[in-house]
């Protein structure tokens, strides 16, 4: 099942450079930390936005039910509903802030004295809903007070004291609320890694207007501390373990992407060098996954294995037909000087002198040969270029020449070159110098011309 996922995998496979395989791994990684730091910005806006779209819940059905039993409330139930805005949302819009972009302004200064205190019937209004604000309060963990329309605080230990100067109280009373983000000063480090978190030592404060009859009476002031990052994190863990799965997940992909592309191919060419140096196996096919400079590698290996293959069956060839020549003047040296020694005394002059030219002839031999296995090596180690290119046609022609014996092979390829009269002879021209050819093709030929010489 693998395997036939694998395979339509490695048809499509796109073929990757080396270095777009490390950009693309080193870019991912590079990222990580962004994504990790971008997601816990992310994730504790979200946690700010989600304090303050409570309390406006909160706010929204606390002042409902303070108008409702406000003195004068002769409304219908409907029209406690606050109007729809255009994208659905009833009560406009939820979220209004953003720890990036939102002023945060000092701590919520004392109260300040009032010139007047509050009127009677605001203060019967907050005696009679005095008790559900405090049970909303110790469940939600938000401050809740209760102001009447001049600002004056209504509810709590500073009852009769006025918060008219806030500017998000300052928007209530014109019926408009108002949520804004304030330090808090009660705040006190509890964690050691708490100085990650922007709004661990802020306190969202909104004012929610109070209204009755189309005028504002009064105005609910509540504030909480957004959810600490930590504690949301904790209480999300099982998405944040997805998420950190996930990218563990992408990090595996990546590994395995510079193990397809890179590893495993460099492990199977290098197999293989060890296999080629033995003298068994061949190279490989590249895989359809590697990188296009592993591929080019497998191809230039290959290439080279070709040449060592063909290289050595040359050598082997060429040792054998040097070994071979070697032995013929080296066995009539011999042979002479058997004769010599168990018959020179009983052997006339002429024949003692023809042994001796025998054995001169076939040092003479062996003296040429090793001189031309010289011009041969000295010829394959010369570096050809363009510059030296020879035509090795008319090598040919010399070489011929010089040598005029009926067995000399080059002879009829002289011939096949030029039997046609009047038709150039076409030859590739060899990246060799002209010398080098020569002595190259001398070499070669020097075996058949001393070989087919008269003894």
């Amino acid at each position: 099942m693998i395997e036939a996922l694998k395979a339509p995998i490695r048809r499509h496979w796109p073929r990757l450079r080396l270095r777009t395989i490390l950009l693309l791994t080193f870019v991912a990684v590079a990222a990580l930390p962004g994504f990790g730091a971008l997601f816990l910005r992310v994730y504790e806006n979200t946690l700010v936005r989600q304090t303050e779209a409570e309390l406006v819940a909160q706010g929204a059905a606390l002042a409902a039910v303070a108008s409702a039993d406000w003195p004068g409330a002769r409304l219908p139930p409907e029209s406690l509903q606050q109007p729809v805005d255009p994208d659905g949302v009833a009560g406009g819009t939820l979220s209004t802030i953003d720890l990036r972009t939102t002023p945060i302004l000092p701590e919520r200064p004392d109260p300040v004295s009032s010139a007047s205190p509050p009127r009677a019937d605001a203060l019967a209004v907050a005696g009679r809903i005095a008790p559900i604000l405090r049970a909303t309060s110790r469940t939600t963990l938000a401050s809740i007070l209760l102001l009447d329309a001049g600002g004056r605080i209504l509810t709590g230990p500073n009852s009769g004291r006025s918060y008219a100067e806030l500017p998000e109280v300052a928007d209530a009373l014109h019926g408009d609320p108002d949520t804004v983000l304030r330090r808090n000063g009660a705040y006190r480090q509890r964690y050691a890694l708490e100085w990650l978190s922007r709004a661990s030592d802020l306190r969202i404060h909104h004012a929610r207007p109070v209204i009755v009859g189309g005028h504002v009476v009064g105005v609910l002031l509540l504030s909480r501390s957004p959810r600490a990052l930590f504690r949301g994190l904790y209480e999300d863990r099982g998405k944040i373990l997805l998420g950190i799965g996930l990218i563990f997940g992408a990090l595996v992909v990546l590994s395995g992407l510079l193990s397809r592309g890179i590893s495993r191919p460099i492990e199977a060419l290098s197999e293989a060098t060890r296999q080629v140096a033995l003298g068994d196996g061949g190279v490989p096919q590249a895989p359809p996954t590697a990188a296009i400079e592993i591929q080019a590698l497998y191809a230039d290996f290959a290439r080279m294995a070709d040449a060592i293959a063909r290289r050595s069956l040359y050598l082997r060839d060429f040792a054998h037909a040097v070994s071979h020549e070697f032995k013929t003047p080296l066995a009539g040296i011999r042979g002479a000087i058997e004769i010599l020694e168990d018959h020179g005394d009983g052997m006339s002059e002429a024949d003692r002198h023809r042994f001796q030219s025998n054995i001169a002839a076939d040092a003479d031999r062996l003296a040429l040969l090793v001189t031309r296995l010289l011009e041969l090596a000295r010829a394959d180690m010369a570096d050809g270029t363009e510059q030296d290119a020879a035509d090795l046609a008319v090598i040919l022609h010399h070489v011929a020449d010089a040598c005029r014996a009926g067995r000399f092979a080059g002879r009829s390829a002289v011939r096949s070159i030029s039997a046609t009269p009047g038709r150039k002879a076409r030859m590739p021209p060899s990246a060799s110098s002209a010398s080098a050819c020569r002595q190259a093709a001398a070499t070669a030929s020097s075996i058949r011309c001393v070989e087919s010489r008269p003894r």
